[in-house]
Formats: structure tokens, C-alpha cells, sequence
């Protein structure tokens, strides 16, 4: 099949690879961007911190910490321009959705449409987004949330960065609410959401990993070390892939990472020095982090760790 430059290019931009080794994989793989991503690892020419599939979109990512209803929530709405994003009425629309999704607790992006609009239940959400469209002349969507309610024991944070280009949601387990409030406890939790938004972490803790992407990036480990060249007995192999393996961990899951403001500690270890300092057993729950326009070509989902 014909390689076209726009491939070529589309596939250098998600790997970092040089243009003749992204059209060869292509070539190779009959125009699989997939196996061509796979086939630039392995070979030592791709940056596997690149994530596939990120393409510009406008909106905005936004958050609420609503105590009325007893609920947390960040959700994206794409819109068209950075124009309309700026603008007060369709930011206004944004806080009128997160409301509701505090309120009304939908299951999904398909079932928010279909809701009662909490605020005039003459319309559905789906209604509500579309009069906007037509008020202000662009399609939007709404296109993910998270909800986490907010219950005895847990205590939630939310952080925006970049005016809406980045959103993080995070949970954390502590038994004395009165201290939620209090340093350290409050340092930690704020400092965190920022660490979330900076570093980028995919899990948060290994066992999270699903098996395929760890057989995945074993696969990839072993391929770049054979590369190499010498034969090293099959021991040794797994030895080296192993450390990679872990290397993977530090990289994607929250608790192994270094923390971003001290990185001569990780952030569990971090999480484990502020629970002695305040004399309680605390961890990190769950979180949530949405990019704009991350992976908007694919069907909209919710996500969540």
C-alpha cells in the first residue's frame, strides 16, 4: 500500500522518530500505526513517554468541589475555538454542567444527555447543549467527567492549570476530617494535584498495570537490549528486563514516582512522612487527570484511576 507524508508525519509527531524510520515502519506494517509504534520502540527510535493519539480540540477542562450536593467533579467541554472557550457564557454553561453532574450523578456522558437539566427540568442536557451550539455558533460537546463523592474519611482536591488545559480530581483516605484542613496534611494534598498535573502518571500503583502492557513493555525491554547485540544468557535477559519493567513503574504510577518538588523521595514515601507527622494512617485513593483534547478522536469515556 502507498504511504502518504501525512502518515509519516502524523507517526514522526507521536514518537519523535526521523521521518525515513517512521515511513519504513509504515511501509513495514502496511500502514498500521499500532504495530509501526511497537516496531519504532523496539528499535530504540521512539519516545514511549509520547502518547499516541493527542489532537488539539478548544473547551475546557473545569472542576467543583460541590459540599451541597456532597460530591467532587471534573469534566471536559470541547468547543471549536479558543474564542468561544474564553467566553463567559459558554463558561457559565460549563459550571451549569458540573453542577448537575454533582447533582444528578450520571453514569456516563450518554446518560448525562439523556437527564432532566437540573436547574430547568423543562429540558434535557442534550437540549441544553444544543441551544448553546446554536446561541453561539459552534459544536460542543461534552465529552468526559469524573465524579467522586465526598464521604466520611476521604478528602478530595481539585487542580486547574493553564486556564483550563489541564484538570486533576484527587482522593485521599484520612480518618480525622478535623485535619484535612491542617498542615502538613493540606500541603500534601494541594502539592500533589499540582505533582499529578506535571508528571503525568497513567496509575497509581503497579498492580494497577494491566498484564498486557506489561508483557507489552517486556516485549519491547527485551527487544532493545537484543538489539544491542551480544548474547547474554536467558537469566540475564530477565534480569535487565525486569529493571526496565520497574523503570516503567516509576515512570507511570503516581506512588513510585519522584516526587516533582523533591526528587529524592517518592511520592509514597512522601504520602508516609506527612501521615507520621500528623499521626494518622493516610494514602492516596484514586485520582483523575484530563488534558485538553487528550485522545479526543476516540469515543468519549470516562476515566478514571
Amino acid at each position: 500500500m502507498t504511504i502518504t507524508a501525512e502518515q509519516v508525519a502524523k507517526l514522526r509527531e507521536r514518537t519523535g522518530a526521523g521521518m525515513m524510520d517512521c515511513k519504513k515502519a509504515l511501509t513495514e506494517h502496511g500502514g498500521d500505526f499500532d504495530k509501526a509504534i511497537d516496531h519504532l520502540r523496539k528499535k530504540g527510535m521512539a519516545n514511549a513517554s509520547k502518547k499516541a493519539g493527542r489532537t488539539a480540540k478548544e473547551g475546557t477542562v473545569f472542576s467543583l468541589i460541590d459540599t451541597a450536593n456532597k460530591a467532587a467533579v471534573i469534566v471536559e467541554v470541547n468547543c471549536e475555538t479558543d474564542f468561544v472557550a474564553k467566553n463567559d457564557q459558554f463558561q457559565k454553561f460549563v459550571s451549569d454542567i458540573a453542577s448537575h453532574i454533582a447533582k444528578a450523578n450520571p453514569e456516563n456522558p450518554t446518560a448525562l444527555l439523556a437527564q432532566k437539566f437540573s436547574a430547568d427540568p423543562s429540558k434535557t442536557v442534550d437540549e441544553l447543549v444544543k441551544n448553546q451550539i446554536a446561541t453561539l455558533g459552534e459544536n460542543m460537546m461534552v465529552r468526559r467527567f469524573v465524579r467522586y463523592p465526598i464521604t466520611a474519611g476521604k478528602e478530595v482536591k481539585s487542580y486547574i492549570h493553564m486556564g483550563g488545559k489541564v484538570g486533576v480530581l484527587l482522593e485521599m483516605n484520612l480518618a480525622d476530617s478535623s485535619k484535612a484542613s491542617q498542615e502538613p496534611f493540606a500541603g500534601l494534598i494541594r502539592d500533589l494535584t499540582m505533582h499529578v498535573a506535571a508528571a503525568s502518571p497513567l496509575y497509581l500503583k503497579s498492580d494497577e498495570v494491566p498484564a498486557d502492557i506489561i508483557a507489552k513493555e517486556k516485549e519491547i525491554a527485551l527487544a532493545q537490549v537484543q538489539a544491542q547485540g551480544g548474547n547474554k544468557p536467558a537469566d540475564v535477559l530477565e534480569k535487565i528486563a525486569s529493571g526496565k519493567i520497574n523503570k516503567y513503574f516509576e515512570e507511570t504510577c503516581l506512588i513510585k514516582q519522584k516526587f516533582i518538588k523533591d526528587d529524592k523521595k517518592t511520592v509514597e514515601a512522601l504520602v508516609n512522612e506527612t501521615g507520621k507527622a500528623i499521626g494518622e494512617a493516610i494514602s492516596i485513593s484514586r485520582f483523575a487527570r484530563f488534558v485538553l483534547g487528550e485522545g479526543v478522536e476516540a469515543a468519549p469515556e470516562d476515566t478514571q484511576h
